[in-house]
């Protein structure tokens, strides 16, 4: 049987696979880890909802539960068909602006909460960004061991989403001295950024075998 890219798959055992069925076994168990994954993370976004006090903070987990949510449809439609979503990924777009501030100030220890009452928006934000850091991998380890194009394509494509959700994150959570980033000094700095140089773009020559006698 032919799938939209016009390529015929079949299993050696019982003939041609039906466009639904085209799956491998790994991607199969893959692709089930990841949704339960994005399910859980939604659940994740869903309680913690409640407890963010920060104006800001809660336009950023509504923006980014909606687009998991319309995520999480594309590829269950694909993982069920086989083939073309009928949304297709789309792209996430943060408000963060990409300044991020350097350097570290005084703050107290972290340690776990004892109740739910002590969450603050540090809290929430931190474990929003280990949820999406979490599917981030889950996607990239799947996507390498996906058969199906579709499937792959789309999970694929949502990584740098994930990418993109996380970086919003972490700016939000700068801003607010939650994640703070220190830097090296100048001088190592510099011989760090030096320490490289651009390959000589000559193609890689072959060892001649043949000798002379």
């Amino acid at each position: 049987m032919q799938n939209q890219q016009g390529q015929t798959h079949q299993n050696m055992h019982t003939g041609n696979i039906p466009q639904q069925m085209n799956h491998g076994g790994h991607e199969v168990l893959d692709v089930s880890e990841v949704l339960s994954g994005a399910i859980g993370t939604m659940d994740q976004y869903t309680m913690l909802r409640q407890h963010v006090k920060d104006q800001e903070l809660l336009g950023i987990l509504d923006r980014q539960y909606q687009f998991m949510q319309q995520e999480y449809n594309t590829t269950v439609d694909c993982f069920k068909t086989g083939q073309d979503p009928a949304v297709p990924t789309q792209s996430y777009k943060m408000t963060q602006n990409n300044d991020f501030v350097y350097g570290l100030q005084p703050s107290q220890p972290k340690k776990p909460v004892q109740s739910v009452g002590e969450l603050t928006d540090e809290c929430v934000s931190g474990m929003m960004l280990g949820a999406i850091k979490s599917s981030a991998s889950m996607k990239t380890m799947a996507a390498m061991e996906t058969t199906n194009p579709v499937v792959r394509r789309v999970l694929a494509d949502s990584i740098p989403n994930c990418i993109e959700m996380a970086y919003e994150i972490s700016l939000y959570q700068n801003k607010h001295h939650y994640y703070q980033v220190p830097q090296f000094a100048a001088g190592d700095m510099q011989q760090m950024v030096n320490a490289y140089a651009p390959a000589n773009g000559q193609q890689m020559q072959m060892p001649n075998n043949n000798m002379t006698h």
